[in-house]
């Protein structure tokens, strides 16, 4: 593989990772325009077994705009050991292990959650996006 074939592949594996990071980041903050921006427009799969399947990313944001975004939820999502697979120029795969800690300030409750993301990815118009995710949980803390 030449080096312009090398590095354009460490770019679009770089691309990827500040996509998913600015996903998670963008569920912490409450930023729900960024977090739609994150998956491609029109028909895809988010699969988040407890929370439910998802055919397109405005049916998700929507649930996720009414279960998150109020003062007393607080989140952390860290997101880490990526293994991003580029398939072709345009698409790609990726696994990650999710720490997600959930706080109810209201009443106190937490939750700690242990969960695998695979996601698959496409490059549209220049810009990787998702466009299938499914998590499963590994393990899972309540208090």
């Amino acid at each position: 593989m030449d080096l312009e074939k090398r590095i354009a592949r460490l770019e679009a594996a770089e691309a990827i990772r500040l996509l998913k990071h600015r996903y998670l980041n963008a569920c912490d903050l409450k930023e729900v325009e960024a977090i739609r921006d994150c998956f491609a427009s029109g028909p895809i799969l988010i699969d988040y077994e407890a929370v439910g399947s998802f055919a397109d990313r405005d049916s998700f944001v929507a649930l996720y705009q009414s279960l998150a975004c109020h003062p007393r939820v607080r989140d952390s999502h860290h997101g880490a050991n990526p293994e991003i697979e580029l398939l072709t120029d345009d698409h790609a795969r990726g696994r990650w292990a999710l720490s997600y800690f959930n706080l109810d300030a209201g009443t106190g409750a937490t939750r700690w959650l242990g969960v695998i993301y695979d996601d698959e990815y496409r490059r549209i118009e220049g810009a990787w996006k998702i466009v299938a995710t499914r998590s499963r949980i590994l393990a899972a803390v309540t208090g």
